[in-house]
């Protein structure tokens, strides 16, 4: 359901929606849930939910008048759960540690602001990161409260990243990355088989396109991979079923696909293709979850410092001196106000990048 918030930015941050229990099943499922004390009030189903935030700054929030109904009138501190169903509210995070690195700006007019995003700063909010997120630390710097992202980087890849500042021509350009019109690259650092023969056949079929179906689960960290029939395997949209119409029938085809190609290999002597580093180019076409990183694992030749793929590492903090070795270097595509060629690049190095 669409709505406007009924609280302005604050601080570079959006006033966050939340969805309370308000039908009788609901509110039953609730008690069973938190026997046997239920929350009565919304202020304690808050507390409930979210057991991380202090209560007292929490009390501060509801007197401050920061936590509003969707018509924009304060929730007071003993307002009983199911009076109402939609609340909005300004999320923080306690204890928010700042990440070493900044956000830097390469580019920026009327319309587009382009900047370079260090490795573990997420795009937006979200999890523990809040205020360190690109777009709060952007719209703080510049004053843009209407900026808002174009398209998305995972917290873990550094490289270029496009936002609109202006609405009213935000439209246009997010036309170009749904319609495809956006040349992506992307450089890695990726692991070769230590048997010196293996690695030397990974080199020798490069360059290839990989295509494969990526599904994501919400709530679940990592991706599937589904296999699909043969006869399916060229297929990456619906097909056509008249002369302009496409079939709504769910597709068993591949829905991810990346072109990649060899920059070079390496190890810390030099360029040895056996036990060290691959250094690729990935031009991906789609853009799945996680779609590079499980392309590249696939191939057995997973982007060093990787946690996810191909195997899930036990959750521990961020180690800042082993960033994913993953790289979004370049943007391009035909500006759709001016007709203008553009093209965005990082000044970033891989760690293990070849000199």
């Amino acid at each position: 359901m669409a709505m406007t918030p009924p609280l302005p930015v604050k601080d570079g941050i959006n006033p966050t929606r939340l969805h309370l229990p308000v039908t009788a099943n609901q509110l039953a499922e609730l008690a069973e849930q938190y026997r046997p004390t239920p929350p009565r009030t919304i202020a304690e189903y808050m507390m409930a939910r979210f057991d991380h935030v202090d209560p007292a700054t929490l009390r501060e929030r509801f007197d401050s008048g920061e936590v509003v109904t969707i018509t924009g009138d304060p929730v007071g501190w003993e307002q009983p759960l199911g009076s109402h169903e939609f609340i909005w509210y300004y999320r923080t995070v306690p204890d928010e540690q700042p990440l070493p690195e900044s956000v830097q700006v390469l580019f920026e007019d009327e319309h587009l602001l382009v900047v370079d995003k260090p490795h573990f700063m997420p795009t937006t909010p979200g999890g523990r990161f809040v205020k360190e997120s690109a777009l709060v630390k952007l719209r703080v710097a510049t004053g843009h409260s209407d900026l808002v992202p174009l398209h998305r980087l995972d917290r873990a890849t550094a490289g270029v990243l496009l936002f609109s500042t202006n609405p009213a021509t935000r439209g246009a350009y997010q036309m170009l990355f749904e319609q495809r019109r956006v040349t992506k690259t992307y450089q890695a650092i990726v692991r070769l088989d230590e048997d010196p023969d293996r690695a030397i056949q990974q080199c020798r079929r490069l360059p290839l396109v990989y295509r494969n179906r990526i599904i994501k689960t919400r709530g679940v960290i990592t991706v599937d991979v589904q296999d699909y029939p043969v006869a399916d395997s060229g297929r990456l949209d619906p097909p056509r079923i008249g002369k302009r119409r496409r079939s709504h029938d769910p597709t068993t085809g591949p829905n991810a696909q990346t072109r990649i190609s060899w920059l070079g290999a390496r190890d810390a002597q030099g360029p040895v293709p056996h036990h060290g580093l691959g250094w690729v180019r990935l031009e991906p076409r789609t853009g799945r979850t996680h779609q590079l990183r499980v392309h590249l694992a696939q191939l057995g030749t997973p982007i060093l410092h990787d946690r996810l793929y191909p195997e899930l590492l036990v959750q521990a903090p961020d180690e800042m001196d082993r960033p994913l070795q993953l790289l979004a270097s370049a943007l391009e595509f035909i500006d759709p106000l001016s007709g203008q060629a553009r093209r965005f690049q990082t000044d970033r190095r891989l760690a293990y990048q070849p000199r």
